[in-house]
């Protein structure tokens, strides 16, 4: 058996670890274009916009954690149209390669509270690895962990009548994008935010202070409840056609972050051999492994 977590990007992934581009950005571009850009792809395999200089070189990422935490910071219409995305950019960009493991990747999102990198592509240019992404590893893997085996951790609910304010800085001081309003399976997330914000941008003149939006006219999305405890493949399957990716079962939540943490448990010790790369000798061509 093969503990999943020593794998490389490369052996997990083959030929699909570079299937998508990057979304790109231009450093000098406004703040409010990013957000609107991440209201779109946030949650999606691109999940964050990188961020280049004039050169074309990759110099940041952007994404919904650097916005918000700068919207808290500042809410208002200036900040969005005077402020450029060089000012607010993540500029520790992890760039990886196809030897690196799976473990390190997702040890070093930890860190940086941001599961998002870019790998270098055959088209000159990159290709981005998200959480999100790891579902399609999620869907491949053969294992008996179910979602009542998964790490646990403490649902946060809000009211109805919170501010938004109040609602963002619950996210951060949580450390998550969703929040489920409370007695409901209803959630409010760092994309749905940024795509009011995005909208009151563009149709609301009226509203200076974006912490101002009313919590009420942010369309919530369903968590898809299950009532069966699947397994991690049937699991991933289900949240990878989902828009928004997020599951209820009994008193659990799990999004794409939770797989990433699944995946690389000391209990995961099986992948679908099937999608496993055959490494051949360079002189006789024979399978090494």
């Amino acid at each position: 058996m093969t503990k999943l977590s020593d794998l490389t990007l490369e052996q997990i992934f083959a030929e699909r670890l570079t299937d998508t581009p990057c979304v790109y950005l231009n450093k000098k571009r406004e703040v409010w274009v990013a957000t609107e850009m991440c209201a779109l792809y946030l949650e999606s395999t691109v999940d964050s916009i990188v961020v280049r200089d004039d050169n074309l070189k990759p110099i940041g990422i952007v994404g919904g954690y650097d916005l918000l935490d700068n919207v808290r910071k500042n809410p208002t219409r200036d900040f969005q149209y005077k402020t450029n995305i060089e000012q607010i950019m993540f500029k520790d960009l992890l760039i990886v390669d196809k030897d690196t493991k799976l473990e390190d990747l997702i040890e070093r999102w930890k860190v940086s509270r941001r599961a998002f990198a870019i790998i270098p592509n055959k088209f000159h240019g990159y290709s981005p690895i998200s959480a999100r992404k790891m579902l399609e590893v999620g869907i491949r893997y053969k294992t008996n962990m179910t979602v009542s085996s998964m790490p646990k951790k403490k649902i946060i609910t809000f009211h109805p009548d919170d501010s938004l304010g109040k609602i963002v800085n619950s996210m951060f001081e949580n450390k998550t994008r969703k929040l489920l309003l409370e007695y409901s399976n209803q959630f409010i997330s760092d994309r749905l935010i940024l795509e009011t914000i995005s909208n009151t941008l563009k149709f609301q003149p009226n509203i200076e202070n974006l912490f101002d939006i009313p919590v009420n006219q942010i369309k919530l999305k369903e968590a898809t409840v299950i009532k069966e405890d699947l397994t991690l493949d049937k699991l991933c399957s289900l949240m990878y056609k989902m828009d928004h990716p997020y599951v209820y079962y009994k008193d659990i939540v799990v999004s794409p972050w939770d797989v990433c943490l699944s995946l690389i448990n000391e209990n995961a010790t099986e992948i679908d051999e099937r999608y496993q790369i055959k490494r051949k000798c360079p002189h006789c061509g024979k399978n090494i492994d």
